[in-house]
């Protein structure tokens, strides 16, 4: 047997010296077999198969398929992952028995494959690389599929490459799944697996271990409901669910397209790539955010990306623990706020912009209808939701129920299918109400009506006072404006507005108050904040000279003060001519004096004049970033440690705006003359004139008039006036960039590539090349895996989908962490304006001809 077996090995040996791959040479059989370097090619050299070692493997070497003309390689399938070839050269033969045997320098078998499915293998038998990337073994050398006898797609490794089956087959008692390599040295099998669950209707997971880190939501004949956006003009999805057979598979439509779909056992991540530009780009990665990760709210819970928390319960559901949410602990998930009568009392509340609940557990009916299942339902205590089993077509056929707890729920902005939930019937009533609240009654109409009447009325007769009042004031003011000091600048500075009757001075702040715009008072009981006299200000400033103005801006100029007691301050002052006016000056009062952290700059207090609006800042002996990262004789000064410690203390601030205040403030306009500098270089972030603030479980809201500056808007507010967290998100992104390569993203383009900040980051992301991004000025000083990390960590908040960029509580962690996993990078958003400074601001889009905001916000 011995002297037999080192026949054939010798005759292997003597067929590979001999071996010449060529185009056409894609086929070993029983006489021929490769060794060593030599490989077979695919037909049309798409795909090549031979003998590699890794890099850093130690010279252990692995029979594996890749691209025939991709530099890389890009290993797509490892036959002997578990068992590596150490005496080497290896060789791979096809023995007399149909298997595929791998055999070392010692004669020793490392590897074989599974015994062939059909057992009259003849001495015609041949095994082919195709240009799919399968390695079909045919049991007569036909290539017919009544002849393959054994095929690498049904044993696949790490890869999914289109035409493969990622699912069970029953029949054949096959289990197709991939597994990540243990690192990018070592194929063998590492922590991270997507395999398909039954059981139910058809899921999908990505486990580590046994613990379900992802799932693609149930299959409802449509679509995977986690992944509603999976459709695609390139790519065609199919998923097979039958008796015999349940899988996932997709296919190309072009055939130049060059895709796979991995487990990434590094980022620990299912992640689809395609070839663009000879670059492999990442298409779309699993788990995208916080709401990807398996019951990340507990059982009737449900996640929304968009809101700070993220967990919410189902309606007609409360916190199990009230004290474990309020500490972001969200496993233990919600109960019913009211019991079910397990009668005739209880109905169904419908959701439908909802992940399915995790159906491997629940019963499927495939011939009921969904009226015959809700009476199902009722007539089950257990049951607490029931839905459509199959939705393709536009219409319901049979019926999922679920009588185990609802798990792994997230919302989308889109409609998925009807679920719907149990619920007592008081609750439904409750949510009826708060739903759909009654229309007044008619005789409150008729007394909304006369109100009004007499509302309008008195406000004539107020008008009329108002306008005889204010012609007293001008003429007490123009007798009063002789007597003046005058400004140390003489002519030059800029005239002050004085305070009417100003021997009131010190007045009450209601008294002040009293004096402003019904706006101004009706905000008032917002503002806890110290009220400067004017005379203070005058004092403090010089009278608003010339050689105290430190700059200016839409609000109006800024001065640099110094009080009685010798502290500094930064005098912020409305102008009469500035676009933002009395609503603005009151919504930053408003914002920053309720606001407290180390990276935000503190307001002191104000001062409301008549017609005087001011602000009283502490003083930043730095003045803004923009003075430093865009100036040829100061970028120097910031070396690296220091951007990246702005840059980690701008996100610091953001998110504490986004998530941990007591109110979700948008910014709307975070840039770097926005970002101003204290004396030991701490950022700080200022100017809330156009700051919107949401309430309760308001995130997204919709504005007729968009102001911000160009450069720094995200795709959606600028063309479509959507505003959120992730509009701030998306400014932060840009402001990285700009403070690691002292460049702005406006004007700052590649004119032969026709690319701006954003694209050009892209590009050499793309390359590998991101390093060349950094500011020339930092010379060689730099910490090399922060720059990349910040580069990448940019180029996720600049994501064209707001839905993909991060939050800024993941932002500071994927900073702040060497040992934070950071998902691959999408194409970055297109950026509005590029012909203007990046000082202008927009004011396009207004919805009339006086600059008035409408807004809609959304509550979800």
């Amino acid at each position: 047997m011995r002297a037999r077996t080192l026949s054939l090995l010798l005759l292997a040996a003597a067929a590979a010296a001999s071996f010449t791959p060529t185009t056409s040479n894609d086929t070993i059989d029983r006489v021929t077999s490769i060794a060593g370097n030599q490989t077979l090619v695919s037909a049309g050299r798409v795909y090549a198969l031979g003998f590699f070692s890794p890099a850093g493997a130690d010279g252990r070497t692995y029979l594996g398929i890749w691209y025939a003309t991709i530099p890389g390689p890009t290993i797509v399938w490892v036959a002997n992952r578990q068992n590596p070839v150490v005496n080497t050269p290896g060789v791979l033969i096809l023995s007399a028995s149909g298997r595929l045997v791998i055999l070392d320098s010692n004669n020793d078998t490392v590897w074989s494959s599974a015994a062939p499915t059909i057992r009259n293998i003849t001495t015609r038998a041949t095994a082919q690389l195709l240009d799919s990337g399968n390695f079909v073994l045919s049991s007569d050398g036909s290539g017919t599929d009544q002849s393959v006898a054994w095929q690498s797609f049904d044993y696949p490794t790490d890869t999914l490459l289109p035409g493969m089956k990622l699912g069970v087959d029953i029949k054949a008692g096959i289990t197709r799944n991939i597994t990540s390599w243990s690192s990018p040295t070592d194929p063998s099998p590492g922590n991270y697996t997507f395999k398909l669950v039954i059981g139910g209707l058809p899921q999908f997971f990505l486990v580590r271990g046994t613990t379900r880190i992802y799932t693609s939501g149930p299959w409802n004949g449509d679509i995977l409901t986690g992944v509603p956006y999976l459709k695609s003009k390139d790519f065609a999805f199919k998923v097979v669910y039958s008796p015999d057979e349940t899988y996932y598979s997709y296919f190309i439509r072009d055939p130049s397209l060059f895709s796979r779909l991995i487990v990434d056992g590094t980022a620990g991540q299912l992640k689809r790539f395609s070839l663009n530009n000879g670059a492999w780009s990442n298409f779309w990665y699993y788990p995208t955010d916080q709401c990807d990760f398996y019951a990340k709210c507990g059982p009737f819970g449900y996640c929304d990306p968009d809101r700070s928390p993220p967990c919410r319960c189902l309606p007609g559901f409360v916190p199990r623990s009230p004290e474990q949410w309020s500490l972001r602990e969200w496993s233990g998930g919600c109960v019913r706020s009211t019991n079910l009568s397990c009668e005739a009392g209880d109905g169904f509340w419908v959701v439908n912009q909802m992940k399915l609940p995790q159906a491997t557990d629940a019963m499927v009916y495939a011939g009921m209808t969904l009226d015959q299942c809700r009476q199902v339902c009722l007539s089950n205590c257990s049951c607490g939701a029931y839905s459509a089993a199959n939705v393709s077509g536009g219409v319901g056929v049979g019926c999922v129920i679920w009588a185990v707890d609802l798990l792994d729920m997230r919302q989308y902005p889109i409609v998925v299918q009807d679920v719907y939930i149990r619920l007592a019937q008081s609750a439904i009533d409750v949510l009826k109400a708060t739903d759909n609240p009654r229309r007044p009654h008619k005789s409150t109409l008729i007394v909304v009506v006369v109100a009004t009447i007499s509302g309008a009325l008195l406000l004539l007769a107020a008008a009329g006072c108002f306008c005889f009042w204010m012609k007293k004031v001008r003429k007490r003011q123009s007798d009063d404006m002789a007597s003046l000091p005058p400004s140390s600048t003489g002519d030059h500075g800029l005239p002050y507005r004085v305070r009417y009757q100003p021997s009131l001075s010190p007045v009450s702040r209601d008294q002040q108050l009293d004096e402003v715009s019904g706006e101004m008072r009706h905000a008032e009981k917002d503002v806890d904040l110290p009220l400067f006299d004017l005379d203070v200000i005058l004092v403090a400033t010089d009278n608003f000279s010339d050689h105290n103005k430190i700059g200016a801006g839409g609000f109006g100029p800024v001065y640099m003060g110094k009080l009685d007691d010798g502290q500094q301050v930064a005098v912020k002052r409305l102008c009469q001519g500035s676009m933002q006016g009395v609503r603005e000056f009151m919504n930053e009062v408003k914002l920053i004096a309720k606001l407290q952290h180390r990276n935000l700059v503190r307001l002191l207090g104000c001062c409301i004049d008549v017609d005087e609006r001011i602000l009283v800042y502490e003083y930043m002996h730095n003045q803004s970033l923009d003075t430093f990262i865009f100036d040829e004789g100061k970028r120097s000064l910031l070396r690296w440690q220091k951007r990246y410690e702005i840059i980690l203390g701008i996100a610091r601030g953001l998110q504490y705006l986004h998530e941990d205040s007591r109110f979700r403030i948008i910014h709307r306009d975070l840039k770097a003359s926005n970002v101003l500098l204290d004396r030991n270089m701490v950022p700080k972030i200022s100017d809330f004139g156009i700051a919107r603030m949401f309430g309760g479980d308001q995130t997204t809201a919709y504005t007729g008039k968009v102001i911000g500056t160009y450069g720094y808007m995200s795709p959606e507010y600028a063309m479509d006036g959507i505003i959120s967290m992730k509009s701030d998100v998306f400014s932060f992104g840009v402001l990285v960039l700009e403070i690691i390569t002292g460049t702005r993203n406006r004007g700052s383009y590649v004119p032969e590539l026709d690319l701006n900040l954003l694209g050009y980051a892209w590009m050499l992301w793309k390359e590998g090349r991101s390093v060349e991004l950094l500011d020339e000025a930092l010379g060689g000083s730099f910490h090399h895996s922060k720059v990349l990390r910040c580069i990448q960590v940019a180029l996720l908040c600049v994501d064209a989908q707001a839905r993909n960029r991060p939050l800024m509580s993941s932002v500071v962690t994927m900073l702040a962490s060497e040992n934070a996993v950071l998902p691959e990078p999408n194409e970055p958003g297109v950026n509005v304006g590029r012909n203007t400074s990046d000082t202008e601001s927009s004011q396009t889009r207004s919805g009339t001809a006086n600059f008035v905001t409408v807004t809609a916000l959304e509550a979800r």
